[in-house]
């Protein structure tokens, strides 16, 4: 038994230590590409730039990179994509979760549930689908964060994997990804915006994959 502890601390010791020294090394930014350079054309969705957002909040945010746009179809709704993403979450630049940020700006969450969206021609997605309101506006709202190839709904999940890769290969980068259309005065009118986010994110997310690094 003393043995079977030797061998178990001593196979924690040198991991802890390995760890250690692949933290000493400096992480190489890995994106591929700028995010503005996501297509300003995503099926029948035309982008156009969404309000400024202020450098204060930017700097608040810590994002390395970010993309922030409202896309329009002829007869629908528009759909505002933010992508922010993080070169290394190791000096207190981490991402902020929509359910802190959104009551900051005075909207609630009003349902709160996963979603598991399908893509043509390759696999399922979860992420977090949402219905806010403030005052007399209703939106839904999806959101997910991904970093290697990975697609994670959850918060908890997103730190746990955080800590995996950056022991494992030296990386903490990751991106936020969230998608809103307005609902409009009826239920039917919830399911027609979520309808809306999950074929603009099915259009969009090969885009994104191009973007953002395996």
């Amino acid at each position: 038994m003393t043995s079977l502890r030797l061998v178990v601390l001593t196979c924690s010791f040198l991991a802890a230590a390995a760890g250690a020294a692949r933290l000493d090394h400096p992480e190489r930014p890995p994106l591929r590409a700028p995010l503005a350079d996501m297509p300003v054309q995503i099926g029948p969705w035309t982008g156009a730039p969404a309000p400024s957002i202020a450098s204060d909040v930017v700097s608040t945010l810590g994002v390395d990179d970010y993309v922030n746009r409202i896309y329009s179809a002829a007869n629908a709704a528009p759909v505002a994509l933010y992508v922010g993403y993080y070169e290394s979450q190791r000096q207190g630049d981490t991402m902020h979760s929509p359910l802190n940020c959104l009551p900051g700006a005075g909207w609630q969450p009003v349902t709160r549930e996963r979603a598991t969206l399908t893509r043509p021609g390759s696999s399922s997605i979860v992420v977090n689908q949402l219905v806010i309101e403030k005052g007399l506006d209703r939106e839904a709202v999806m959101y997910w964060y991904q970093s290697h190839g990975r697609v994670v709904a959850s918060e908890y999940w997103s730190k746990a994997y955080l800590i995996w890769d950056a022991l494992r290969f030296n990386r903490s980068d990751a991106a936020l990804v969230r998608v809103i259309s307005p609902i409009g005065n009826d239920d039917a009118s919830a399911h027609a915006a979520t309808d809306r986010l999950a074929q603009f994110v099915a259009a969009m997310f090969p885009q994104l994959e191009r973007l953002l690094p395996a």
